[in-house]
């Protein structure tokens, strides 16, 4: 008998189409920052060439990592201060376009009515970013007050792929490494679960045609156990999981 009863879900580009939408709008906030602090950019960011480096991270994370690589400083209120904005701008963009990603609504209504599991989101993204958009969706029903972000939930704001917002989330699930399945588009994100003793479906599904294999090899090479590229590979994903084959 299997022991998963705990389905683990990323949000952005894993139930909802967002990735895009999102670094679209953040691409003009770093690009400000960088001609506010005099950071000489070759070119300056676009949403495309945001997402290719930094997909699975929040803005708090890619602006640690920028910092980093251009020596500039944020002091602590100014860095709050931009990712309130940010989130105010990607939460605009998502409440207009947002969809959900295809197929994903039949399975976590399959899900739910088989009263089997408990399902949860657990992101990089801000917590009101996250609930904007499960409800512009109508995923809401299915997760409650169970969706936990690693940049809002946590007493130290992080981002995957640290695995501490889904050590946060089994615990206040009261939930075993064992008991859980993660779902994850990117690299760090599968790299938090991983790192967390969880198993992953790694899902390559809004990648381009020419991007995926390249992703399926990195989600495995990040710990993914198997890998789907659409939502109605996950059921067969999940068996291999829940019988021990992978």
């Amino acid at each position: 008998m299997s022991k998963i009863n705990t389905i683990l879900f990323d949000c952005d580009n894993t139930l909802v189409l967002s990735e895009e939408l999102a670094f679209e709008g953040c691409a003009d906030l770093i690009n400000e920052i960088a001609a506010a602090k005099q950071v000489p950019l070759q070119q300056p960011f676009t949403g495309e060439t945001l997402i290719i480096e930094f997909v699975g991270q929040n803005f708090r994370g890619m602006m640690t990592s920028l910092q980093q690589r251009y020596g500039f400083e944020l002091g602590a209120d100014e860095l709050d201060e931009y990712v309130r904005r940010e989130e105010d701008v990607v939460i605009a963009k998502l409440r207009e376009k947002l969809v959900a990603c295809p197929g994903v609504d039949d399975v976590l209504a399959r899900l739910a009515a088989s009263g089997r599991y408990r399902l949860a989101v657990v992101s990089s993204s801000a917590l009101r970013r996250v609930k904007a958009s499960v409800e512009k969706v109508g995923q809401a029903k299915y997760f409650g007050d169970d969706i936990f972000s690693a940049a809002t939930s946590l007493p130290t704001p992080t981002s995957k792929p640290n695995p501490a917002i889904y050590l946060y989330a089994m615990e206040k699930l009261g939930k075993k490494p064992g008991e859980c399945v993660a779902v994850e588009d990117s690299k760090s994100g599968t790299l938090s679960a991983t790192r967390a003793g969880i198993k992953v479906i790694g899902y390559v599904g809004p990648y381009e045609e020419d991007e995926r294999e390249k992703m399926i090899k990195v989600l495995r090479e990040a710990g993914a156990v198997v890998v789907m590229e659409d939502w109605s590979q996950f059921d067969d994903c999940l068996a291999k999981i829940e019988k021990g084959e992978v």
